[in-house]
């Protein structure tokens, strides 16, 4: 079971670094004199796959329990 919770941390760890870079790279390229629009929308819908993707890791490793 700690091996599990183990790399599933080290996922969310990477997936949020992943998201990190990703929001850097949009910023990155709308500040460019001709920001490629259909490339910044492509990149945030990769950002929002990460962010539900986190999501998902986050509720196994801190399951919601109903008293």
């Amino acid at each position: 079971m700690i091996d599990d919770e183990d790399a599933l941390i080290a996922r969310l760890n990477e997936l949020k670094q992943d998201h990190a870079d990703l929001d850097a790279a949009v910023q990155a390229i709308a500040l460019s004199p001709l920001p490629d629009m259909l490339l910044i929308a492509r990149l945030k819908r990769k950002k929002l796959a990460l962010k539900d993707e986190m999501a998902r890791i986050e509720d196994l490793l801190n399951p919601d329990i109903i008293a």
